[in-house]
């Protein structure tokens, strides 16, 4: 293609538009999907994330990307890609530390004092909306240490997330080095590795002994069960609910206590509260609930 004709090309593509009916389509589609509400006002949002699926379909503009989507084979095979493109997967390592400070000083002490029995006891902890990892390892680096002065109870971490493309990078386990910043010196030196000269690349991969202890697979919070054990010490669900209408949030909420053992504990994002829910808990701490 000649240069001019690429460059005319490419300004056309930016000037095509997500129509407000198609991006209603697909607000609608997300919404019954995953849950989570797109507002008219994400929709140059929208439009902006869904210029890539536009490139690697080589599709011309979003009219060809909605009729292909919407199209019966096009639904299953672009579906996984719309809701990795459109999820959204703010993460960080010790973001809001005050509740990883309460599961250090009062959580695990009180889920150990609960348990007895010859062996050490296996404590499970699941992280429901885990993006890239970040909250799942960081509870791993909390739960090691703290089992290093509490006899070695073992523990295993779960990390589910609706996006394949977050999945992968919790899997593989590398970050930028800026993203860890929040990690105390001490676990970067314990639980992270650095290239041998940082000058090559800027990031770094959680330890092998902490990556084989958290596990993650795709889970959507809007399925009506979830495949997991019903005896979890403790789960996390912070800064997602936010995302949902209110019956959704009772709804997924009811499911995931229904996994946590008598005395196990929910944790919400500080931004977001039970209101309106009736499900057997009791509140502990700030977004910190205790099965009953």
């Amino acid at each position: 293609m000649p240069a001019a004709t690429a460059i005319l090309a490419g300004r056309a593509a930016e000037e095509d538009r997500l129509s407000a009916a198609d991006f209603d389509r697909i607000a609608d589609l997300i919404g019954r999907e995953v849950g989570i509400r797109l507002p008219p006002g994400k929709r140059l949002m929208v439009e902006g994330r869904l210029r890539r699926r536009l490139r690697a379909l080589e599709l011309q503009n979003f009219d060809l990307y909605c009729r292909y989507l919407f199209s019966g084979n096009g639904m299953q095979a672009e579906l996984p890609h719309l809701i990795n493109v459109v999820t959204t997967n703010k993460t960080d390592f010790f973001r809001e530390p005050e509740h990883f400070n309460l599961m250090r000083s009062t959580l695990v002490p009180s889920l150990l004092a609960a348990r007895s029995g010859p062996q050490p006891p296996l404590l499970k902890v699941w992280s429901a909306a885990a993006s890239t990892g970040a909250e799942a390892y960081t509870a791993a680096m909390v739960l090691d240490d703290l089992s290093r002065h509490h006899n070695g109870f073992r523990f295993a971490i779960l990390g589910t997330d609706v996006s394949t493309d977050v999945l992968e990078i919790g899997r593989r386990a590398i970050y930028p080095a800026d993203q860890i910043m929040p990690v105390p010196a001490e676990y970067q030196s314990r639980y992270l590795l650095w290239p041998r000269r940082r000058g090559l690349r800027n990031e770094v991969r959680i330890a092998p002994e902490l990556r084989r202890l958290v596990r993650f697979e795709r889970l959507n919070l809007m399925d009506k069960s979830y495949p997991y054990d019903r005896d979890v010490d403790i789960i996390l669900l912070r800064n997602v609910l936010i995302y949902f209408d209110k019956s959704d949030q009772a709804a997924v909420i009811s499911r995931l206590v229904g996994h946590l053992r008598p005395g196990g504990y929910l944790l919400l994002g500080h931004s977001e509260s039970m209101i309106g829910t009736s499900v057997p808990v009791r509140q502990v701490a700030p977004a910190v609930f205790q099965r009953v």
